[in-house]
């Protein structure tokens, strides 16, 4: 019997996203939050590129579990107790984000920790897939050579931790370099993907959390400062962005992403897999926790009268996030669609451009106009597919429904 409990179950193409994934999600939220913390913490271009680095970190572990969750059933049998481990693990690695570049006075040399942390989700992940590839040659070759390029990776950020200044930002740009292109270069060979309705439900579930980030941001912003008409209106067009966001995701690119990935077989499906999901909604991801930063700053200069006034505007480094944030949430999405229809998404690509390009003049518009027009804009670019592609949007309703 005991052996029995300890076995590992194969997924197979009808698995579903299964509640202890869901547990596990609940701490990459909280990684997410602090993500979002540091980088207001520390709000210099310096402070977002160590904000950003620490997104990519985060999210090669959070890929590294759905793809496993996509081959074994993980809350069965040792899967499960690898999966509490890994977010014990990932917990402390949370914990640590604040200190992961600059270490605070007293108590655990931080960066150091992070590293140590990291690096044990990381080969928690490997010891369980392994597991899961006892029987796949091709599988268990593919995944020690992802053990070889994490080597060097993890090295890196344990130099970087003992570094500060550009030097440190350097070594944990190269060290992602390392890791994301070993598995790029290595190819789809020897990968499996057992269940695309599983793999895409689990991506637009974190899509789904970090747009959550990005109202939780509204009410930070907010905090504890008195309501006022002025304040109400402004959370409306927040959460109208979130919506749009939302909209320009789910309403047709995940359908027609999941489809196409369920369509493919083989190697062209774990190409797929790899390209759409593993790394284009890295920047998706990215966009959307940098709008989160962006609101963050924009509700605290409209809630917060004491140090700001009614008609400042949102300058420098947190319009930027902002702006650009939403910029490459939009590239991104039309991304997508040139990997999975073979065709760019011209109005979200020039709608991104047109945002970085007035961020200089919005820098002079009041935060509580900037945020409606913002939202206006998204919310305009769903009216213009809707009527524009009206006819197109509904035969992949009915076709992906």
């Amino acid at each position: 019997m005991p052996t029995r409990r300890l076995h590992l179950v194969s997924a197979d193409e009808d698995h579903r996203v299964s509640t202890i994934e869901l547990f596990f999600d609940l701490v990459f939220v909280y990684a997410i939050t602090q993500v979002t913390q540091l980088m207001a913490d520390h709000l210099s271009p310096t402070g977002v590129g160590q904000g950003v680095a620490m997104l990519a970190v985060l999210w090669w572990c959070w890929c590294s579990y759905a793809w496993l969750g996509n081959t074994i059933h993980v809350d069965h049998g040792i899967a499960r107790l690898a999966m509490f481990g890994a977010m014990a693990v990932m917990f402390l690695v949370s914990l640590t984000i604040p200190e992961a570049f600059v270490d605070h006075p007293g108590g655990l040399y931080a960066p150091a920790l992070f590293v140590v942390c990291y690096a044990l989700v990381r080969l928690l992940h490997l010891v369980a897939y392994l597991g899961a590839a006892k029987n796949d040659p091709g599988l268990r070759r593919v995944l020690l050579k992802m053990f070889v390029g994490l080597l060097p990776s993890v090295g890196l950020l344990g130099v970087a931790a003992f570094l500060d200044g550009p030097w440190q930002l350097g070594l944990w740009v190269v060290a992602l370099a390392v890791d994301y292109l070993n598995v790029y270069l290595a190819g789809p060979d020897g990968w499996r993907l057992e269940a695309p309705a599983h793999f895409a439900e689990r991506f637009g579930l974190i899509v789904i959390i970090a747009l959550g980030e990005s109202i939780v941001a509204i009410g930070i912003g907010i905090g504890a400062l008195p309501m006022s008409w002025l304040i109400a209106g402004a959370a409306v067009c927040g959460l109208g962005l979130a919506a749009g966001m939302w909209w320009t995701y789910f309403d047709v690119v995940a359908r027609v992403s999941e489809h196409r990935l369920t369509q493919a077989t083989g190697t062209e499906r774990t190409k797929l897999a790899t390209d759409s999901y593993t790394f284009l909604h890295l920047p998706l991801i990215a966009g959307i926790v940098l709008v989160a930063l962006g609101l963050k700053k924009a509700f605290l200069y409209i809630a917060d009268t004491e140090h700001h006034t009614p008609g400042e505007a949102l300058h420098g480094v947190p319009i930027w996030t902002l702006t650009g944030g939403l910029a490459l949430y939009l590239i991104a999405l039309s991304a997508l669609r040139k990997r999975n229809l073979g065709s760019w998404n011209h109005q979200r690509l020039v709608l991104g451009v047109l945002l970085v390009a007035a961020t200089p003049v919005l820098e002079h518009v009041p935060a509580a106009v900037l945020l409606p027009v913002v939202a206006a804009l998204v919310l305009g670019l769903i009216a213009f597919e809707r009527l524009r592609f009206g006819e197109w949007r509904r035969k992949v309703h009915a076709e992906h429904s």
